[in-house]
């Protein structure tokens, strides 16, 4: 494990979000003694920490004027270099912060959390519907695999459906829990293209069969209690996938699933269901529930 950079503290991440509380303050509401605080606190948090040190470039010579009068300071090796620029009227902290404070400062804050600071002024709106802000906690909350992808409508977009995704795949192990067959008829697609393969091999064709099948399941005396695990998403327009580990109740190895959704009249239905035995050492220690 690699050392925790004074970025990573508490202390940091409430040095931060004070900042972006004072920036509610217009900058001349703001004493002297008080910007050049905040902006040695800064300094020091920022050459602490070399992953946003190099973000924003300490290096890079910056203009040196003064936080008092906006006179011009002579030596800028004097005092470290302004986070919070000159004075200008009518003009809150946020608006004069460096973009990567306020970006950094974000990527902090959960899904909630960044919903509501949209809520506040059309400044916050702005920082709180950032592409990059919304990409960071995507890849905080579910994964770092598609890193690479630029989803249509943006990660906001994307985030927001991913975790509508989440919700109905939770919900599809609720009604197997529940042995809920009117719930299981909602969720599945009423289509004769669905599919649903069981672990016990067998296939399913159509709305009528991959109910009976549910149906079957659900007459087991045996209830089912899954845990899932290492849930993967993926999202195209009106089509999305889930894979994932499911380990049961019994003495069994994890189950490989995967789920397939189309997107119909507002809601997403199931179309595919995949489920099989997944292999420890080269051993199917097959267990069929269903």
């Amino acid at each position: 494990m690699g050392s925790v950079t004074e970025l990573e503290t508490p202390k940091t991440h409430s040095l931060l979000f004070l900042f972006l509380f004072l920036s509610f303050r217009p900058v001349q509401l703001l004493g002297f003694r008080q910007k050049k605080a905040i902006n040695q606190s800064l300094h020091k948090t920022l050459i602490r920490s070399p992953r946003l040190s190099q973000k924003i470039n300490l290096e890079k010579p910056m203009p040196s004027t003064s936080l008092a009068n906006g006179s011009v300071n002579g030596n800028a090796g004097d005092r470290p270099p302004d986070v919070v620029a000159d004075d200008k009227p009518g003009v809150s902290m946020m608006e004069q912060l460096v973009p990567e404070i306020t970006t950094h400062a974000l990527s902090y804050l959960d899904y909630p959390s960044l919903c509501r600071l949209s809520m506040t002024n059309s400044l916050m709106r702005k920082a709180a519907n950032d592409d990059n802000a919304w990409k960071a906690l995507f890849h905080k909350d579910f994964t770092l695999e598609q890193d690479g992808i630029t989803p249509v409508n943006g990660w906001k977009a994307y985030y927001a459906t991913t975790r509508a995704i989440i919700s109905v795949n939770t919900g599809f192990f609720d009604i197997i829990r529940e042995r809920s067959l009117p719930d299981m008829a909602q969720l599945w697609l009423n289509s004769d293209y669905v599919k649903c393969i069981h672990a016990s091999g067998e296939l399913f064709s159509g709305y009528s069969e991959v109910m009976q099948s549910w149906q079957l399941c659900f007459n087991w005396e045996q209830g089912f209690d899954f845990q899932v695990h290492n849930v993967r998403t993926r999202i195209l327009t009106d089509m999305a996938w889930v894979t994932m580990k499911a380990y049961l109740n019994v003495d069994a190895g994890p189950f490989l699933i995967t789920n397939v959704f189309e997107h119909h009249n507002g809601r997403w239905h199931m179309v595919h269901h995949h489920s099989s035995v997944m292999l420890i050492d080269g051993v199917n220690q097959q267990v069929v529930v269903h």
